[in-house]
């Protein structure tokens, strides 16, 4: 049986982007993941050891978002993905989603996000 485990609009502050605005003052950044895996023993076993956990994997998010450095949303979505993938062995597909409200355009806007999937 295959599952899907969502982990919506999780927010973090990190200090990510290519303007030096974003480098120094930082923002927030909200965070949407999806993770595919085989439920079937989780369901008939009722084991946490045999699924993903959720608090797990939110807290490696927070670690990334909040302590690691990068320039593109891009390059975060994919070392998120690619520690998702090692700390979760069960988990087969990775969506996600990053919004980051706070660009510095000179615009309004609600948000700009990068969405992308990556299958082991």
């Amino acid at each position: 049986m295959i599952g899907k485990i969502h982990l919506k609009n999780m927010v973090f502050f990190g200090y990510h982007g290519n303007h030096v605005e974003e480098n120094t003052l930082g923002q927030r950044f909200l965070i949407d993941l999806v993770l595919t895996l085989d439920i079937a023993e989780a369901a008939r076993t009722d084991d946490l050891n045999t699924t993903v956990d959720y608090a797990r994997v939110y807290a490696l998010c927070r670690q990334i978002v909040e302590h690691d450095r990068v320039k593109l949303l891009e390059t975060l979505a994919n070392h998120i993905i690619d520690r998702v993938f090692e700390t979760a062995p069960l988990v087969t597909k990775v969506e996600i989603v990053i919004r980051k409200p706070s660009v510095p355009l000179g615009g309004a806007l609600d948000y700009v996000a990068v969405e992308t999937s990556k299958e082991r």
